[in-house]
């Protein structure tokens, strides 16, 4: 047990340490490699690991995939746009706005896809309009949050809810009734605390009639407005995957590869290039550290958590 948790802080650590641009992916690979040379996990359990995780990082492929080619013709500038738009100016409203659309990508586009697409697009607007440099932290760092706290109602929102719903069987109707109450409870929590947190970082005004009309950065017009049908479509693939007890890669994965053979064939993307700047080592993560993470599992750590839940709630 000490063994295994200790090879789980060791990756954990130099996942956030990150020492001469480690990257995250690399060193939680290095760590299940390690697991598995020390014995913490065997091959046998890198494969159940895979059996569990595997639907999981198809659909995080594809929706990453799915977000970089909405990112190319412009859609999440175009929808950050609006919002900035919509606040009339007025700073307040425009930092929960940008949080209100934190919120939304983080449910169709999973949290590491908000954090990712939107916290650049977010950084060129804020210096864009002048904004002092605890402004801007004010807002990245809240989107970010929001990213996260807000990344609940639907399995599709987090790698973790595809993989728990995968692993507990459970479907995505059910998942989505009973996670929607909680989801809109901690997205109106995280409002409020970032707000109250960062109030005197966030200006009473912004220019937003400096910003570029949203139209104008729209780079395929005619992919934009597909992307709306495909969308709604590919929510429909899920419910109905879901009635048919389908892994919900077929549709992520799928919709997404389709969807970059359309914006091919419109000239909207460079598939390859497309598929080449994809972060590739959240998924190296996200496999290597599932595969460290097992072997405390083995250690019978889990257990022993899982035992003391039990005892708090029994005590409550």
């Amino acid at each position: 047990m000490i063994l295994a948790f200790s090879l789980f802080l060791v990756t954990l650590v130099f996942i956030i340490w990150q020492p001469r641009g480690l990257q995250i992916g690399t060193s939680a690979v290095v760590g299940a490699v390690v697991a598995v040379l020390i014995g913490v996990v065997s091959l046998e359990d890198v494969l159940t690991v895979t059996s569990i995780v595997w639907d999981a990082t198809l659909a995080f492929i594809g929706i990453i995939i799915l977000s970089m080619v909405l990112d190319e013709i412009g859609f999440f500038e175009w929808a950050a746009i609006k919002m900035a738009k919509l606040s009339g100016g007025s700073g307040k409203k425009l930092f929960v706005y940008i949080l209100l659309l934190g919120a939304i990508v983080a449910a169709f586009f999973a949290n590491d896809g908000a954090a990712l697409i939107l916290t650049p697009i977010l950084l060129a607007k804020m210096k864009y309009l002048k904004m002092k440099p605890l402004a801007i932290f004010a807002f990245l760092m809240a989107g970010g949050f929001i990213g996260d706290s807000a990344s609940n109602p639907l399995v599709i929102s987090n790698l973790t809810n595809i993989v728990t719903a995968g692993y507990f069987n459970i479907g995505f109707v059910e998942y989505m009734q009973n996670m929607f109450l909680p989801n809109i409870l901690s997205i109106i929590a995280s409002i409020v605390v970032l707000f109250i947190y960062f109030r005197k970082d966030i200006p009473l005004t912004v220019d937003v009639d400096a910003l570029p009309e949203a139209s104008s950065v729209i780079k395929n017009k005619t992919m934009f407005k597909l992307s709306w049908g495909f969308l709604a479509l590919l929510m429909g693939g899920y419910f109905i995957g879901d009635k048919f007890n389908l892994p919900i890669s077929v549709f992520a994965l799928g919709g997404a590869l389709v969807f970059l053979a359309i914006a091919n064939y419109y000239k909207a993307v460079k598939p390859v290039e497309t598929i080449k700047n994809a972060p590739w080592q959240i998924v190296w993560f996200s496999i290597g550290l599932y595969v460290v993470v097992y072997g405390l599992k083995n250690a019978g750590l889990t257990d022993i958590i899982a035992s003391w839940i039990v005892i708090l709630q029994t005590q409550r």
